[in-house]
Parts: C-alpha cells; structure tokens; sequence
C-alpha cells in the first residue's frame, strides 16, 4: 500500500501521519459507518453531543452528520488533518467543529459530553505491542491517560463508543477497571473478519464477570500464555502485529 510506513511504530509519530494526511483523500477502518450505524443508533441519540476522537480523515462524521447526528466535535494530534477536515466539510456541515488536541490532555471542561468515539484510534496507540497478555508499562500509561481523559469529558450517564477489531478476552483487560466509572458491553459486525464495537456507560458498575477480570488482572502474577490464537490481519500492517 502506497502509505504504509517502512516501521510499525511510526504509526505513532505525528510526522508520518501529517505526511499521509497531505496526500491520501480518505481512509476507513474497520469499514465505513454503515457498516455499523445499525448498532451506534442504539447508543447515540441525535442531540447527543459527541466527540469524535482521532477522527483522521475518515467520512465517519460527515456520515453522521448526514444521518442526523450535528453536535459532534472532531479531534486529532495532526494539523493537516484537521486543516484539511474542516476545510472539506465547513460548507456542508455547519456547526461540526475541527480542533488539533492530544487525546491525553482534552482541553474540555468536565462532563462535556453524551458520547466519545473512537474508531481505530487506540488500536493505532497500540502499534508497538506483540502480546496481547501483557501491555507494556509504558503503553498501558498511554491508553490509561486517554481513558481517564475521556471519563472525564463523559457527562454523569455518557457513553464511550469504541470501534476495533480486538477481541473481548483482550480489550476488556484494558477497559474493564473500576477507577473509570463505567460498565463494559460488546457488540460485533462485519463478514467473515468480525470487527467489536463496545459500550461503556459513565455511571454503571462493572458485571461481575468484568469486576473479576479486574480483580485477577491485579493479582496476577503467573506468565501470559505462550501461544495465542488470532484473527487474519486487516489491511495495514500494524494490524499484523497487535491483536488488542
């Protein structure tokens, strides 16, 4: 593919992503909204107000916006991308905002909004990690500080949309943690290749089934299995390498 990187871990630097964004229209993850409008229809209302976290250049929003959906705010750390975003979609959106920001350091007051989403964004922050048993420190640091941040933008009943292809055996070790005051559900879609949208509601306690995940995930100190079964890799090459 013409934009993949000559090393997985650049898909964390900002330079490659400003580079693609000055070429490349348009790219999906995990299938445009269609794909999964079905299920976010019955999460997200149409006065929600709803922040888009890494929108990237995705048509994700502007479908929104077509479908109903215009409170949304997008964010992602690449200038060009939001440049170019918002200068493709100022005319035919009103209201739909653009704004540069690193998804650790919101710059939103707390509980600013009904509904944070994301679609490949923490998969892309994952990049590096080979062992789905065991994030690193330094990683798991990174996806903690997003978490805590996007808890903290979520009104009192506020939902976290996350759309990946990372199974729940994996993502929920990540997800399902007392400090960030939400419940944890899954959805899934797609042919062949299924792709998970979870839920997390601001406000809802943790199953049983989760709060004990939690509980063994602390207690833990056995080593992670050594082989791990795995679904066929997507498109991009980082996909080939992480299974989160």
């Amino acid at each position: 593919m013409e934009y993949l990187p000559d090393r997985n871990s650049r898909y964390k630097d900002v330079d490659y992503w400003d580079e693609r964004y000055k070429t490349e229209k348009s790219f999906e993850w995990f299938g445009d909204f269609s794909k999964f409008q079905h299920l976010l229809q019955r999460h997200v209302m149409k006065d929600d107000a709803i922040l888009v976290l890494g929108c990237g250049n995705s048509s994700m929003s502007s479908d929104m916006y077509d479908a109903g959906y215009h409170s949304i705010t997008n964010i992602d750390y690449s200038s060009v991308c939001i440049h170019t975003m918002s200068a493709r979609h100022d005319a035919t959106c009103p209201g739909m905002t653009w704004h540069q920001m690193d998804a650790r350091q919101l710059s939103f007051t707390d509980a600013s909004y009904d509904v944070v989403l994301e679609k490949g964004t923490l998969d892309a922050m994952l990049v590096e990690e080979k062992d789905p048993w065991k994030v690193s420190s330094e990683t798991a640091c990174l996806i903690d500080q997003v978490l805590r941040e996007i808890s903290r933008v979520l009104k009192p009943g506020g939902r976290f949309l996350s759309v990946t292809f990372a199974q729940p055996h994996f993502r929920k070790r990540l997800y399902a943690r007392h400090d960030y005051c939400w419940s944890v559900r899954t959805h899934s879609y797609g042919d062949g290749f299924q792709y998970f949208l979870y839920v997390l509601t601001k406000g809802e306690e943790l199953s049983p089934e989760d709060a004990g995940l939690e509980r063994r995930l602390l207690e833990e100190t056995q080593d992670p299995p050594n082989e791990v079964r795995t679904q066929e890799a997507d498109t991009e090459a980082f996909l080939d390498c992480i299974d989160l």
